[in-house]
């Protein structure tokens, strides 16, 4: 099918390139010009695995074009919106300006047939809000549908989550016939018998975001499980395991540490609880507002953690941050907890180096004033106190015996509890973990 991808940012650039590795003729269309140009010469402006192969590929082939005209999108008849949606300056809500705007743009330069999918990540009652849009938008002859298919992509994980995702969701009106459009571009998942749940518009638009607060509540629980483990002399390391045995709970999510961050999770549980205040069930998602104050606590007690260990204060202290990521195997910074511990000790005082195998570029755009090492070497070395703060597989596997030949102080604060405690210690390091009594 030629189809078109609006926005290429993270989730646009990714569905165009896989749309494009599955036979689809697929051209992106976006207005940073910059952001453009680097992916029409083969180039991902940020971090995803296996993304850079697939993106050269189909350039190649020819299948896969960009352009930041929206003339170029006018010759599909499936048009994907994959747009941000941030948060609303001065408020929890979604802002939706540039979905608004990729519609406005589009709709009065298309003719005939089309079908507008929308990816990105909105407040319940957006796609039909759209349709009325559209609607008053289009010319004589020409009738667009709004359907909504949200995307579920783990930052890291974006190619496959993509081409071999858990499950399709799609949001139509009553009496819609765009479901076998829809499943002849998902052929080839369909082909592998991938679950393709069709239901109406505003169940759909609820599936993102409902799985994101449950993920969030999930992570801020075992977080909060944590504390009362640190108080009473519990290991939420042990804990979460004998739970995640009940197959009811599960073990992924249960890794207590600094929380959750991205350009996801955060942004996407308060955009719920706004919208749910503006449909008058602000009641029934008060506990998120909780979730969201116990991942931000998480940030405020590492920072607590780090002046005890330096006996109150970390004035004049050089301490080393590992992570500026907000995750593994990513670059993105967004509300990352890394960067905001490294912030706020830089704040009170602290020497602060900070080291990422891949964020450091992003991260120095953020927090230009703190210092950033060009290796882990680096970064240690004459450090009285290490944070391990995104769990980067280059942490996790570091050598406590020659990481202790570099610092001034073998003192360490494990944020992800991915640490082998033992190992550590036997080698002089006095080592904390959240949720533990080491």
């Amino acid at each position: 099918m030629k189809m078109s991808v609006i926005g290429t940012g993270y989730l646009g650039a990714t569905h165009a390139a896989c749309m494009a590795e599955l036979g689809h003729e697929v051209v992106g269309v976006d207005v940073d010009e910059n952001k453009i140009n680097q992916l029409a010469d083969g180039v991902v402006p940020f971090h995803e695995p296996g993304l850079p192969e697939i993106l050269r590929r189909n350039l190649d082939t020819g299948r896969l074009s960009f352009s930041t005209d929206y003339a170029d999108a006018a010759g599909a008849h499936v048009h994907f919106i994959g747009v941000g949606t941030p948060q609303e300056r001065g408020s929890y809500a979604a802002d939706l300006k540039y979905v608004h705007a990729a519609v406005d743009t589009l709709v009065p330069l298309l003719e005939g047939e089309h079908l507008i999918v929308g990816k990105s990540t909105v407040p319940v009652g957006t796609a039909e809000e759209l349709q009325e849009r559209v609607d008053a938008l289009a010319g004589p002859g020409t009738t667009v549908e709004i359907v909504w298919n949200p995307e579920f992509l783990r930052e890291s994980h974006g190619v496959e989550d993509t081409i071999h995702p858990d499950r399709i969701v799609v949001g139509l009106r009553a009496g819609s016939a765009a479901e076998p459009i829809l499943r002849e571009v998902y052929a080839a998942q369909l082909a592998e018998d991938i679950p393709f749940l069709v239901m109406d518009l505003a169940t759909a638009e609820l599936v993102k975001v409902a799985a994101n607060a449950f993920l969030a509540t999930k992570i801020s629980f075992i977080n909060a499980v944590a504390e009362v483990c640190e108080a009473s002399g519990g290991d939420v390391t042990r804990l979460a395991d004998a739970i995640g045995h009940d197959d009811r709970i599960g073990r992924k999510f249960l890794g207590a540490g600094l929380g959750f961050g991205g350009g996801c999770l955060p942004k996407d549980i308060r955009a719920f609880m706004a919208r749910a205040g503006e449909l008058g069930a602000d009641q029934a998602l008060s506990f998120l507002r909780e979730v969201d104050s116990i991942n931000m606590r998480q940030r405020d007690r590492m920072v607590h953690f780090a002046k005890e260990d330096l006996g109150g204060s970390v004035m004049g202290r050089r301490v080393t941050v590992l992570g500026a990521a907000f995750k593994a195997n990513s670059d993105d910074v967004r509300d990352s907890p890394a960067l905001n511990i490294a912030g706020q000790l830089s704040l009170a005082g602290a020497a602060v180096s900070v080291y990422d195998p891949q964020a450091m570029g992003n991260a120095r755009r953020v927090f230009p004033t703190l210092d950033y090492a060009d290796s882990l070497d680096e970064a240690l070395a004459g450090a009285e106190l290490v944070i391990l703060a995104t769990e980067w597989p280059q942490f996790r596997e570091m050598d406590p015996v020659g990481c202790g030949q570099l610092v001034a102080v073998k003192r360490i604060i494990d944020g992800r509890n991915v640490l082998d405690v033992d190992a550590w210690q036997a080698a002089g390091w006095s080592i904390r973990a959240l949720g533990r009594s080491l």
